[in-house]
């Protein structure tokens, strides 16, 4: 698995750069190249992580919830992204295995939105990518209960000192509770914007081996 990370040279909007039209008249039959496309280009713009995403769930009982997470792969078989299993979000996808996903990028005027069924990564692509992180990150990893209520900040600097202190001269190991999830691509959106919200919007549902596009109003 490669991980996307934000281009070094991310000019796109700056440098006047035109990303490559999409003729959404006669859209690709397949979205994922096209989805790549477009994420290539975004990584490129010159605003803090490009590749952040609102990931949506809904728990047990029914309750949507929102947060912000960042999308560290993407191709054929969907969109990943790494969490603490624990926290809030993690029980519910342990709850209803599904998700949605929205990228939104103002300098670009679009949106790629998805909605799939979730799975773990394997814990070799988990191992893989929590290896890469800084040591800090690996450590706050497991110095943090997630979403889990807590009496202030001295409480989780004593946390984060314990961290420290079990890991000291050695490598951190990826959290038991800590690791990766794949969102697949079972509905695909691809939304270019008008000034005067007479937008262009594509929507392709999986149907078995291939895919229907469909186009919406805006």
């Amino acid at each position: 698995m490669s991980f996307i990370r934000p281009h070094p040279d991310r000019t796109v909007a700056t440098a006047g750069i035109t990303p490559a039209p999409t003729d959404f008249e006669h859209p690709p039959a397949d979205p994922v190249p096209w989805a790549m496309r477009w994420l290539d280009e975004a990584m490129r713009l010159p605003t803090p992580n490009p590749n952040s995403l609102y990931l949506a769930t809904t728990s047990a009982d029914g309750r949507p919830s929102v947060r912000t997470v960042l999308l560290r792969s993407f191709d054929v078989h969907g969109a990943v992204f790494f969490t603490n299993r624990q926290s809030d979000k993690g029980q519910a996808l342990q709850a209803t295995h599904r998700a949605a996903l929205l990228m939104h990028w103002d300098h670009l005027d679009r949106q790629l939105r998805i909605e799939g069924a979730v799975t773990h990564t394997t814990e070799a692509e988990s191992d893989a990518y929590f290896a890469q992180r800084p040591r800090d990150s690996q450590l706050n990893a497991w110095a943090s209960d997630q979403s889990r209520p807590v009496s202030g900040m001295a409480a989780m600097r004593e946390r984060q000192q314990q961290a420290h202190a079990r890991f000291e001269g050695q490598p951190v190991p990826r959290p038991p509770h800590w690791g990766g999830y794949r969102i697949a691509l079972e509905r695909v959106e691809f939304w270019q914007g008008d000034p005067y919200r007479f937008h262009d919007r594509v929507v392709y549902a999986r149907t078995g081996a291939g895919w229907t596009a469909t186009r919406l109003m805006p």
